[in-house]
C-alpha cells in the first residue's frame, strides 16, 4: 500500500497457473503464447507463399520486405553471402521472438512470453548449439576449438590468461547473456506497463487523485508504444547476435 494505492505482489505478474492441474509442467498462458507465436509465424509465411505473384502485394510484400531486411540488415552485415544458407533459422528466430514479445500489448494476454526465463534460455541454448555445430562443420572439430580457445597471433605466454577468458566468453557467457538480455528487458517493460495500468485503474476510483489520471494514462499510452518498439528491438538484437556468433564460427579469422 503506497499513498493509499494498492499494487499486486510481484509474483502475480510472472506466475501463471496451468489451465488444468497444478503440476509445474502444466499448459499455461505462457505456453499458449508460444504456441500461437509458432503458428502465427508458420501461417504468415504460408499465406505469403501460397499466392505468390510477380508483383508482390499484401502478405507476400510484407514477408519479402521482412526477409530482405534480415538478409541485408543482419546477414550481409555480420556474416556475408555465405550466411544466406542460414536465413531460414535467423528469420524464424526473429519472427518467433517478435510475435511472442508483442503479446505484451495484446488485450487478454498482456504478458510477453519472453518475460519468463524458460523461453529465452531455450532459444539461447539452441543458438549456442547451432553456432558450435556450424563451427565444427566449417572448420572441423579440432580446428574449431583450437581457434576458439587459442586465438592465432597471441603470444604463447599469454594463452594461460587468454584461453580461460575465451572459453568463458564463448561457451558460457554467450548463451547466458543472450537469454538474460531478452528476459530482463521484456520483464522490465511488463512491470512498467502493469504499474501504470494499475495506477490508472486505482486513480479512477480515488476522488482527490483523479486529476492525476490523465498524466498516468498518457504515460501508459506512451509506454505501450515504447514497448512495441522494444519488442522489435529485442528480436533484432537477439537475431543479429546469433548471426554474429554464426559468422565467427564460419570465419574465425574475423
Amino acid at each position: 500500500m503506497i499513498f493509499g494505492l494498492e499494487f499486486p505482489p510481484i509474483q502475480n505478474l510472472v506466475e501463471w497457473e496451468p489451465f488444468a492441474g497444478d503440476s509445474w509442467y502444466g499448459f499455461n498462458k505462457i505456453a499458449l503464447t508460444y504456441l500461437i507465436a509458432v503458428l502465427a509465424t508458420v501461417l504468415f509465411f504460408w499465406i505469403a507463399a501460397s499466392g505468390r505473384q510477380l508483383v508482390p502485394k499484401g502478405a507476400q510484400n510484407l514477408a519479402e520486405s521482412s526477409v530482405k531486411f534480415i538478409e541485408d540488415g543482419i546477414i550481409m552485415e555480420t556474416i556475408g553471402p555465405d550466411g544466406l544458407r542460414y536465413l531460414p533459422y535467423l528469420a524464424s528466430l526473429f519472427f518467433f521472438i517478435l510475435i511472442s514479445n508483442l503479446f505484451e500489448v495484446i488485450p487478454g494476454f498482456q504478458m510477453p512470453a519472453n518475460a519468463r526465463m524458460g523461453g529465452p534460455a531455450f532459444l539461447a541454448l539452441l543458438t549456442w548449439a547451432f553456432f558450435i555445430i556450424v563451427g565444427i562443420k566449417h572448420q572441423g572439430p579440432g580446428k574449431y576449438f583450437k581457434n576458439s580457445l587459442f586465438p592465432p597471433g597471441v603470444p604463447k605466454a599469454l594463452y594461460i590468461l587468454v584461453t580461460p577468458i575465451e572459453f568463458i566468453s564463448t561457451f558460457l557467457v554467450r548463451p547466458f547473456s543472450l537469454a538474460v538480455r531478452l528476459f530482463a528487458n521484456m520483464l522490465a517493460g511488463h512491470i512498467l506497463l502493469v504499474t501504470f495500468g494499475v495506477l490508472c485503474a486505482t486513480l479512477w476510483v480515488l476522488g482527490p487523485l483523479l486529476a492525476v489520471l490523465p498524466f498516468s494514462f498518457f504515460m501508459l499510452v506512451a509506454l505501450t508504444g515504447f514497448e512495441i518498439m522494444v519488442s522489435f528491438l529485442q528480436a533484432y538484437i537477439f537475431t543479429i547476435l546469433a548471426a554474429v556468433y554464426l559468422g565467427g564460427a564460419m570465419h574465425p579469422e574475423h
